[in-house]
């Protein structure tokens, strides 16, 4: 028998992912008593070809602090437990509970920050034993689903960074999950050619102007060279997600064509990596034809 423990950030998927796990044919039992768990392995031991997935988190109060010395006797009688975690950014996940006006089960009286922080305190010794870290702050369900069936199924190595190339416009506000900042802005504007106006950054003649002039390229070779520097640098401190967010003045032309130029050059080194790009503002002040 395998025993996966399913854990991580409250709000961050885990329901979520006991529905796919249930779908690929573990058996889930969620919330089990910490000083039960021992015992729930020795009693599941039997079934050698049964899959189980087990769910502990915040919730188990004080009996939490129990859970590390279980994990180390299960080690030592030769007992294989993987861990997958579940994790979010404080931001995604202060949203989510915003959306769903629900309170953190650490927050009581206090704000929904404070008990996300005691949380992520609490959950580190779990994090730091994970075998699978994935971090849902920018995953749509299909995705995690996704990312759930290449581990557990297809037992493909996961790709614990995850990154998002954001194009966005300074006037409609800066990112707030962005991790790295890059503004074009400097780079001649395609906006006061009329013909080129209603185009964006997809299009090729929006593109091929953007390219023309040598500081686009120059800033491209530089932004690329950076990346390669940072992004392994990245993976090994343990960080899995990294948003980086390309701005011009309205997130139409310019960034659009220079995030897509990053995104075409980081997917030559994919395989190290999960890698999606989004358009932030790319059909804001688009105008009805008549």
């Amino acid at each position: 028998m395998g025993l996966l423990l399913l854990t991580g950030m409250s709000g961050s998927g885990k329901s979520t992912a006991f529905k796919i796990l249930e779908d690929i044919g573990y058996n889930c039992v969620d919330n089990l008593p910490i000083p039960l768990l021992k015992s729930f392995v020795d009693l599941e031991q039997a079934e050698k070809d049964q899959k189980v997935a087990v769910g502990i988190d915040i919730r188990s109060g004080k009996k939490l602090d129990q859970l590390e010395g279980i994990l180390d006797e299960l080690k030592q009688d030769g007992k294989q437990v993987e861990i997958l975690f579940l994790d979010a950014s404080d931001e995604v996940l202060l949203k989510r509970y915003k959306e769903t006006r629900r309170n953190h089960p650490l927050s009581k009286e206090e704000r929904i920050q404070t008990g996300i922080r005691e949380e992520r305190q609490r959950l580190t010794f779990l994090r730091e034993r994970a075998d699978h870290i994935i971090d849902t702050s920018n995953l749509l369900t299909r995705e995690l689903k996704e990312e759930i069936t290449k581990i557990f199924v297809e037992k493909q190595d996961y790709k614990s960074m995850n990154i998002m190339v954001l194009s966005f416009g300074f006037k409609y506000g800066i990112p707030e999950d962005a991790d790295l900042v890059f503004d074009v802005r400097f780079l001649p504007n395609p906006y006061y050619d009329l013909k080129l106006r209603p185009l964006t950054g997809n299009d090729r003649p929006i593109q091929d102007f953007v390219m023309k002039y040598p500081q686009s390229v120059e800033f491209l070779n530089k932004l690329d060279d950076l990346m390669q520097f940072l992004i392994p640098n990245y993976i090994r401190e343990g960080k899995n997600s990294l948003v980086i967010a390309i701005g011009c003045t309205g997130g139409k032309h310019r960034s659009v064509t220079l995030a897509n130029e990053l995104y075409e050059r980081l997917s030559k080194h994919s395989e190290h990596y999960g890698l999606k790009i989004e358009h932030r503002d790319i059909d804001k002040d688009r105008k009805i034809g008549k």
